[in-house]
């Protein structure tokens, strides 16, 4: 990633105090298994540790540091039975999923050899998580449950910590990082209009507008021919070149990758949605013909750039590219009715990441619909599993997010330079297409190879979204 985010996760167990005078060996045995279970959370995320709570008071302490790291997300540690008031005060002013780990230390108990201490503090860890989740209810909380076992270890469990370590990162870099709209949205799509407000009082994320005039001129301070030398390397080893390439032929393009990556870090961007309908003469020209391999550089490292001035679908790339580590511009291109197979892909930049083979870069006279020619990419999508995420909000600005997994098969694609994949859907091709778009979708969706809906309704229940799940 250009710029890199770490989620907050707030972290936290509790245990009954009245247990605690009246068995002095459960204070360690708590003590070492929450040391233990702070262990599994990933060190990709920054651990905001509530502690040990077994008071209403701790559990208040446990709440100021998570309001005050503005967490992510809060993981709790179930040790044994605890009412409520050790849970509900560090949580109740926080606007996040509450994920409740019912882990077991033991396996099984030795049932002839156990005493209530023992039991307590090694087999009791299931009493209390359905008592805390009705009162999560009550108080308008999200929340989720995760049930496993320490001994032998749970690589369940540890996958379910993971993946919604991974949504929380969508929050957090949702939250940390800006927009750049640059243009406008393509003319008439009114689809993809969108009220900045409302993004970022619903989603958080906050748009800055940039004028083409001053992005025309964004790399005419870049001197260092070395970073311009090695972008230019980074280029030639991303893509294939018709024709061949060079570092004297995309020298002008490295120039410009290098000024736009510097302006990310200036700027903190995370997404760019940028659509350009001038005259593409002078230096306009100049860098219209090459934007679409230059936001494939950035795409490439995390910053997702979207055609069309479209800022729904770069939230989705963002998503997928954060929880899957790729996120490919796409739409609904054709359908193969002999083979039931729909044409899914886009002309423009993309995430040399999802393709299998090095993606190729062509010069075409005319780009269809938009002004100008130049450069453009073609990438070649894995086979195999693949999950396609639309944004789309209601007549009220409410956002929804619309999911579908697939399976890339292998076959015959367009080969006039626009990336396209032959997804198979379980539902066929004709309902898929019906049932995508009864959903409401914009005219854009991202893909990403693998299956993703589990981790994406984990990144809804965070943002506090519904999901249409079409075919998996």
């Amino acid at each position: 990633m250009l710029i890199d985010t770490k989620a907050r996760i707030g972290v936290f167990s509790i245990a009954l105090g009245a247990y605690l005078p009246q068995f002095p060996s459960l204070v360690p045995e708590f003590e070492s298994q929450y040391e233990d279970f702070k262990k599994r959370i990933p060190d990709t995320v920054e651990l905001i540790d509530g502690g040990l709570v077994t008071t209403k008071e701790k559990a208040m302490e446990a709440g100021d540091k998570f309001r005050a790291a503005d967490v992510d997300l809060v993981i709790l540690q179930l040790l044994t039975y605890a009412t409520s008031y050790n849970m509900l005060p560090a949580v109740r002013d926080l606007d996040v999923p509450v994920v409740l780990v019912n882990l077991q230390k033991k396996k099984a108990p030795d049932y002839a050899n156990t005493d209530t201490a023992t039991w307590l503090g090694t087999l009791y860890a299931c009493g209390a998580v359905g008592e805390m989740v009705a009162d999560l209810e009550r108080a308008g909380k999200r929340h989720a449950v995760i049930t496993g076992v320490v001994e032998g270890g749970d690589a369940e469990v540890d996958a379910e910590i993971a993946d919604w370590c991974r949504a929380a990162q969508v929050r957090r870099r949702f939250r940390s990082l800006n927009l750049a709209q640059i243009g406008r949205p393509y003319p008439g799509m009114m689809d993809l209009y969108i009220d900045e407000t409302n993004l970022y009082h619903r989603m958080w994320l906050y748009t800055k507008q940039f004028d083409w005039e001053k992005m025309w001129a964004i790399a005419d301070n870049i001197t260092d021919e070395d970073a311009i030398r090695a972008e230019a390397q980074e280029i030639l080893d991303t893509f294939e070149i018709e024709g061949g390439g060079t570092v004297e032929k995309v020298w002008e393009m490295a120039k410009y990758v290098v000024a736009f990556k510097q302006w990310v870090h200036d700027e903190q961007i995370g997404f760019v949605a940028s659509h350009y309908d001038g005259f593409a003469q002078g230096k306009a020209g100049v860098l219209d013909s090459m934007l679409i391999p230059a936001f494939s550089m950035l795409i490439k490292d995390g910053v997702a750039c979207a055609v069309e001035g479209d800022i729904k679908v770069s939230m989705a790339m963002s998503i997928l590219k954060t929880i899957s580590g790729m996120g490919q511009l796409s739409e609904m291109y054709s359908i193969d009715f002999n083979e039931d197979i729909c044409i899914i892909g886009h002309s423009g930049s993309g995430d040399a990441c999802i393709s299998a083979q090095k993606p190729t870069m062509k010069i075409v006279p005319v780009f269809h619909g938009k002004t100008g020619g130049g450069y453009l990419t073609q990438f070649y999508p894995h086979l195999g599993p693949v999950t396609y995420l639309g944004i789309t909000q209601d007549r009220d600005g409410h956002f929804k997010f619309v999911v579908a997994e697939g399976v890339n098969e292998a076959g015959p694609i367009f080969t006039f330079g626009d990336t396209n994949m032959r997804t198979r859907f379980t539902c066929g091709a004709r309902d898929f297409c019906n049932r995508w778009s009864e959903a409401g979708p914009t005219h854009h969706m991202a893909a990403a190879a693998g299956r993703h809906i589990d981790t994406i309704l984990k990144v809804a229940k965070i943002f506090n979204v519904p999901v249409d799940i079409i075919t998996r």
